[in-house]
């Protein structure tokens, strides 16, 4: 890895601890609005509909290659292997009926603000991804273009930017296009895309 390379600004380092409080506090008022608005009626719904634990946790590659067990609410049938991707997931229909509602809406996802709470995770930055199949491709070149030292997000600059209709190349050089890029307004304007095309994917 070229160090020189994938050296951050100062803008950026002064940043990073903005960008951490921003998620800690962020995190924290986001739990209680989510838990007093939908978590408790997803929980129940999924308790009886997808005749399995409602809850899901699995092994993601986070900072600078650790891995973390991230959070979501279970959209998965109980007899599909839970470390298939996302796209093979939906070639062989997956998902439970309540579980595409869920991914369609992102709502599953709003559990991770537990994983950007305890600093496992950031609101904005790469997506955590597993460490298997086509995913370990855009994990290795996360190495070799610097962009896995960064704390994964709940979205990300290739999520606005295709989600999951890009390569595993293509992702991880928007991954890398984000590490040279990412300041405060980026962040933002990042965020408020990310709500609009969860709403228009649902449209």
């Amino acid at each position: 890895m070229n160090k020189e390379k994938n050296k951050l600004s100062k803008r950026q380092k002064l940043y990073k601890p903005l960008k951490r409080l921003i998620g800690l506090f962020g995190s924290f008022i986001g739990t209680i609005i989510c838990f007093s608005l939908f978590w408790w009626w997803i929980f129940l719904i999924n308790l009886f509909s997808s005749h399995g634990h409602p809850l899901f946790k699995q092994e993601r590659v986070g900072k600078n290659g650790r891995i973390f067990k991230l959070l979501k609410f279970r959209t998965m049938k109980t007899d599909v292997d839970p470390n298939l991707t996302s796209s093979e997931t939906n070639a062989i229909d997956g998902y439970t009926k309540f579980g595409k509602f869920l991914r369609k809406t992102s709502l599953d996802e709003t559990l991770q603000l537990l994983n950007i709470f305890i600093g496992q995770m950031a609101f904005i930055g790469p997506r955590p991804l597993i460490d298997h199949g086509q995913d370990k491709i855009t994990n290795q070149m996360r190495k070799e273009n610097g962009s896995i030292s960064l704390r994964p997000g709940l979205s990300g600059y290739a999520q606005v930017h295709g989600r999951t209709n890009v390569t595993p190349e293509q992702k991880a050089e928007l991954d890398f296009y984000y590490l040279k890029h990412f300041n405060l307004f980026l962040d933002i304007k990042i965020f408020f895309l990310s709500i609009f095309k969860s709403v228009n994917w649902t449209s």
